[in-house]
């Protein structure tokens, strides 16, 4: 049996495999953060998406390898080039999927770190050396903290520091009204096979409407240029008296990260937009009943998370939460249906009184 790494003394040089999605790769920053709180000297690289690294590859510490998955083949050649001539005592592989595995042996590393075996997704235990230490029922960051943990990096605040450039913040700042409350609503996920995280437009309408006439706020649409997305902006702008901002597919990631940052309120399903806003401290109602918000809720703002996994598990799979294979989703087209108005209004009030 392959044996749990022990906690190592400092290392020389470290390597992050996180490729994506979002919000992974913030949950992966916030871990290259902890790494550098305890070893500000030991230099990071870190093998991120092509997309992912539009947000996060102008942070000046950290060296970026891209990872172009569009580019088939030649892709891992490109990333065998850049990794050329380079050595790491300890590379972090927290990234368990196929495509990772066969980049996690490309990396020059006298020690590749995975997942523990339930956790190791597609045969990851085939491609690391060690392996972080079985837990059950963490929530994604804690999962990949554990990473941290067994290089020996002590514990610290939970930081990310993602960069914005002037015209990011000046793009925002467009939309900020000193007199309003600004509340950003990215109202789809990304659109997977039986995804199944999206509220409907009647809801997400009818929250627009309590947030404007109770709380006089600013309401900004963002998300993506799908067909379903700009369905979803074009109707939830089309009522004149409620002025919603369609920004549907009109931002950059940058923007986006602006925009939100500068926001009082996110509200969205289980999507990037959620740990965004945790990156940079907004907070966010999260609507959840498809996926456990346990497992991959914003993690700051769980107190403010409309939790209907529970309802859904029984409804569509006849199971208990305690019942389900962690993290299993209720892939069911109407189990969204269970989040109510009345849910979010009340999420609503409840962080407005605070």
């Amino acid at each position: 049996m392959m044996p749990e790494i022990a906690a190592q003394s400092k290392p020389e040089a470290l390597c992050v495999l996180r490729l994506s999605a979002i919000g992974d790769t913030c949950h992966a920053l916030a871990v290259i953060r902890r790494l550098q709180d305890n070893w500000p000297d030991v230099p990071v690289s870190w093998i991120i998406g092509k997309t992912e690294a539009s947000l996060m590859s102008d942070i000046a510490d950290i060296d970026f390898i891209i990872f172009d998955k569009s580019k088939g083949l030649r892709a891992y050649k490109d990333a065998r080039a850049q990794l050329a001539g380079k050595h790491f005592d300890l590379a972090l592989c927290m990234h368990a999927s196929m495509r990772a595995n066969l980049l996690c042996r490309a990396i020059p590393a006298a020690t590749r770190l995975g997942f523990d075996r339930a956790r190791a997704r597609d045969f990851q235990w085939l491609f690391t050396d060690r392996r972080i230490p079985a837990a059950e029922h963490e929530h994604a960051l804690e999962a990949m903290m554990s990473f941290a943990t067994a290089a020996g990096a002590e514990s610290r605040d939970l930081r990310w520091d993602i960069p914005l450039p002037d015209d990011a913040r000046e793009f925002a700042s467009q939309y900020v009204d000193a007199d309003k409350p600004l509340v950003v609503i990215s109202p789809c996920s990304s659109q997977r096979s039986r995804n199944y995280r999206n509220w409907s437009i009647d809801n997400y309408a009818a929250t627009i409407r309590h947030l404007q006439q109770e709380y006089r706020c600013s309401v900004v649409l963002t998300g993506g240029n799908t067909v379903l997305e700009q369905q979803y902006g074009a109707a939830l702008s089309a009522d004149r008296a409620s002025q919603a901002i369609n920004l549907m597919g009109k931002t950059s990631l940058k923007e986006l990260l602006a925009l939100i940052s500068a926001a009082d309120l996110v509200i969205c399903p289980d999507s990037g937009p959620a740990h965004m806003a945790t990156a940079v401290d907004t907070p966010v109602i999260g609507l959840y009943a498809t996926s456990n918000p346990d497992r991959t809720g914003p993690y700051l703002s769980r107190d403010l998370t409309v939790n209907r996994y529970p309802d859904a598990a029984r409804q569509y799979l006849g199971k208990r939460v305690d019942e389900l294979r962690w993290g299993q989703r209720v892939r069911h087209a109407d189990a969204m249906d269970l989040i109510t108005i009345d849910d979010v209004s009340g999420k609503i009030d409840e962080f407005f009184e605070i």
